[in-house]
């Protein structure tokens, strides 16, 4: 059994590289400073890292752009591209504890989670868009007699990619697997305050076979490298996963520059819906799970519940029950629950938050911020009742371990209060009335419903929303239109 103290000398002896993956090499920044990276976790220092320039990222561009015309990978056999990303997903299982040791110093997630969660996660992504890169088929349309024609999915060309910091790796993977496997070249930008697992992939990738030049990795803040990124005149697409309010922006870099298109997973405050018919213990369970699960810090967290009721009162105590198995934990100790959030910004606004509910509600339970590893970037997982449908809480997104719980009273009710919301990204739904899961999800503005469940997704089914929420769509073949354009070639032959 690998014990704290052994993830603890594990994490010490890492050799961490924080220059940028340019070109098929690590690279200073063009002007030679760095940010001083820590962990949320402990507040210790781990690496300088590189802080990347507008000169970095039109470096990584023009390498882009060359691999990509001297077809190295954009135009090899799609097997062989798929074999290379197979080969990829092996070599991210390779290198699983390092990996998953350093998303867990970077995110300050508990190493259990990063070791059978993320990190494989992301190799499964690799590999399943492997498997599936030589089987797609082109289309020979009905034409007119004496002609033929051919309609094919192209790649782009060089691709920009910026990614989160909730799950750093695996996020980073669903944008990149379906952008590789067409034969795109990609610059990504990993969030701020995680970058060592997308750099670390970068090396990986390289070792696997993807040419220099095809994917490069820039650090740095997305005041300078994220706003090159989305108004760079030679990135063809921008692929996005973050804020509403960053999403817009970038819909307007885009349209002032070279009308890039775009591809944006944004916001969301996503409802959960639970009948009194529904089996009420596995209900709280995994609501418990769907909110606070990593800290809450997920865009399809379930983080508004609507309750019916009759059952409000016996909900509520199961849930608060059910939250205790989300408590915050020093994210090397092998144990269940949360690690830390991902910094102590954050952390204050989070609280700040759960603070004001508490005052405009009743907290239930939780909302208690704790200092565990040196650091105090820790909460409880908070419950909280008795606000009005129109509080912050119930619609602004607090992307943190906290709650809010209305009750209802219709089912016409339920679905107004779920779908009254800028946003449309996800919900859930449950109970034992098969009639009514068909008649409620039908009118539930929601990317995915998960019925009798929390935040279902996977690798096959296609992840996005609507509405604020942003579109295009992460994971499943429909990614792929992502990084890829109809071409259509006509043949006149009669």
């Amino acid at each position: 059994m690998t014990t704290t103290q052994t993830w603890a000398e594990r994490a010490s002896q890492l050799s961490i590289d924080g220059r940028a993956f340019i070109g098929g090499q690590r690279v200073d920044s063009a002007d030679g400073n760095t940010m001083t990276l820590t962990s949320p976790a402990t507040l210790q220092s781990l690496t300088e890292l590189s802080s990347g320039t507008d000169r970095d990222v039109d470096t990584a561009v023009a390498k882009a752009r060359q691999a990509f015309n001297a077809g190295h990978w954009s135009r090899i056999g799609a097997a062989d591209r798929g074999a290379t990303l197979i080969t990829l997903a092996d070599l991210i299982l390779a290198n699983l504890d390092e990996l998953a040791l350093l998303e867990s110093l970077d995110s300050g997630k508990p190493i259990g989670e990063t070791r059978t969660v993320d990190i494989p996660g992301a190799a499964a992504t690799f590999r399943w868009y492997g498997e599936i890169a030589d089987k797609h088929f082109d289309e020979i349309p009905a034409t007119p007699p004496g002609s033929t024609a051919l309609v094919r999915r192209v790649p782009l060309g060089v691709i920009g990619a910026i990614v989160p910091w909730n799950y750093p790796l695996e996020i980073a993977a669903w944008k990149l697997a379906p952008a590789l496997v067409t034969g795109n070249s990609v610059v990504i930008k990993p969030s701020n305050d995680t970058h060592l697992t997308a750099l670390r992939l970068a090396d990986l990738a390289h070792e696997a076979g993807i040419p220099a030049g095809v994917l490069n990795v820039v650090p740095g803040r997305g005041s300078t490298v994220g706003s090159r990124i989305a108004r760079h005149p030679d990135i063809d697409m921008l692929a996005f996963t973050g804020s509403t309010p960053v999403a817009k922006q970038l819909m307007v870099d885009a349209g002032e520059t070279n009308l890039k298109r775009v591809a944006l997973e944004a916001g969301g405050k996503s409802s959960n819906i639970i009948f009194a018919d529904a089996d009420l213990k596995k209900a709280a369970e995994k609501a418990a799970f769907g909110a606070f699960y990593n800290n809450g810090q997920v865009c399809s967290a379930n983080a508004k519940i609507l309750i019916q009721r009759s059952a409000h009162d016996e909900f509520v105590r199961l849930l608060a029950e059910a939250s205790k198995a989300f408590e915050p934990t020093d994210p090397f100790s092998g144990n269940t629950g949360n690690g830390s959030l991902v910094n102590q910004s954050h952390t204050d606004d989070v609280a700040a938050a759960i603070k004001k509910a508490a005052t405009d509600g009743t907290l239930v339970s939780g909302g208690e911020r704790l200092n565990i590893t040196g650091s105090d970037a820790y909460l409880t997982p908070a419950v909280v009742t008795d606000l009005p449908a129109d509080h912050e809480l119930h619609r602004q997104e607090i992307f943190g371990p906290v709650v809010g719980v209305l009750a209802f009273d219709t089912e016409d009710e339920a679905i107004h209060i779920a779908n009254d919301t800028e946003y449309g990204l996800a919900a859930s739904l449950w109970t034992n009335d098969s009639s009514r899961t068909h008649r409620v999800a039908d009118q539930l503005v929601a990317g995915t419903v998960s019925v009798n469940t929390v935040d279902a997704l996977g690798l096959t089914t296609p992840f996005g929303g609507f509405r604020q929420s942003g579109f295009g769509r992460d994971l499943s073949r429909h990614a792929i239109n992502n990084y890829t354009d109809l071409k259509t070639t006509w043949l006149q032959h009669g």
